[in-house]
């Protein structure tokens, strides 16, 4: 079954092609970074009006790439959330749309849901397993029984991971969007200089990081002089130092709980150098099987939608109650 899907739920557009869920025909992403990098993050309204000018435009890259018509195409999918309203309904509206005028049906998709199924693209990996869900605006840990069947097991109860690289790669006037960099920078520094918290909850597989943001904020005003290069680098490694930390021993604890022999990542974060080595490390050691995401397939693209539209699909009343309110599905 080869499905096209549309991605458009923040500031990237993408339209991919994918059979029966794992092998990829096209893959075509169009960033919107240049587009926000003035405003020091994602504004709604400017994200909305780029997905109505570059929806087209990837559409016709992804048929050309993949060298498909649209009559070869058996199923039309789209992002209906969680994400912004107004983005959400310009690939929602576009796969609806070619859905109608080639007869093909339209399924909907959970974002969350699609991030999992990364996992599945080029991949033979199948359920159960333990997946550590990172993104700019979640933080989860799911219990993957089935394709279909993912209970929340843990969240963050402020902010999301990828947020707090956000806001505090801000903070050290690292730019806008400021992960990879903050990520970058932090290979190079020594991470046993500062002493920065990692995030305590009542609830064992629970993330907090808003005091990590607030830690690291305070010791840059605080500690941080003009053209200090090494105390930069050293308060990036530190904090991503305690980031990691708080997301390897939830997941730790998690697969212990389980007694799961794969763990998963997926969302942007997944790309983070730290986190990909110490879970590696952790994983070696106890003898359990780690699958990451190619990079490629780690940030919100269009690929993993039409992976999830063909293994977990909203259900036909879901995505139309969805789509017909222009609401967004809960984030889980």
């Amino acid at each position: 079954m080869k499905i096209l899907a549309f991605e458009s739920s923040c500031d990237e557009t993408s339209v991919a092609i994918v059979e029966d869920g794992r092998r990829v025909f096209a893959n075509v992403v169009r960033s919107q970074a240049e587009n926000h990098r003035q405003y020091g993050g994602v504004v709604p309204e400017v994200a909305s009006r780029q997905h109505l000018i570059l929806a087209n435009e990837a559409l016709q890259a992804a048929m050309d790439e993949s060298q498909l018509d649209l009559q070869d195409i058996d199923v039309f999918a789209a992002t209906l959330g969680p994400g912004l309203v107004g983005s959400l309904l310009v690939g929602a509206q576009a796969a609806k749309t070619l859905a109608f005028i080639t007869g093909k049906p339209f399924r909907g998709v959970n974002h969350l849901h699609g991030h999992i199924a990364s996992n599945y693209l080029e991949s033979t990996l199948e359920p159960p397993f333990l997946c550590l869900l990172v993104s700019g605006g979640h933080c989860q840990l799911m219990d993957v029984q089935a394709y279909d069947t993912m209970p929340l097991l843990g969240q963050t109860l402020d902010d999301a991971v990828g947020e707090t690289y956000d806001k505090v790669a801000r903070v050290l006037g690292l730019g806008y969007p400021g992960g990879p960099v903050l990520d970058k920078l932090a290979q190079t520094g020594d991470f046993t200089r500062y002493a920065l918290p990692v995030g305590k909850t009542q609830e064992r597989f629970d993330f907090s990081f808003s005091g990590l943001k607030t830690a690291t904020a305070r010791l840059a005003q605080n500690e941080l002089k003009a053209d200090d290069q090494t105390a930069l680098a050293d308060l990036a490694a530190s904090f991503q130092h305690a980031a990691v930390q708080a997301l390897v021993q939830r997941t730790q604890a998690a697969q212990q709980a389980l007694g799961y022999t794969t763990v998963a990542v997926a969302g942007g974060v997944a790309a983070n150098s730290a986190l990909r080595q110490q879970l590696a490390d952790w994983c070696t050691e106890q003898g359990l099987q780690l699958h990451l995401p190619h990079m490629a397939f780690c940030t919100d693209n269009a690929a993993m939608i039409a992976s999830a539209a063909f293994f977990s699909p909203l259900t036909e009343a879901m995505a139309d109650e969805v789509f017909s309110r222009q609401k967004t599905v809960p984030c889980r």
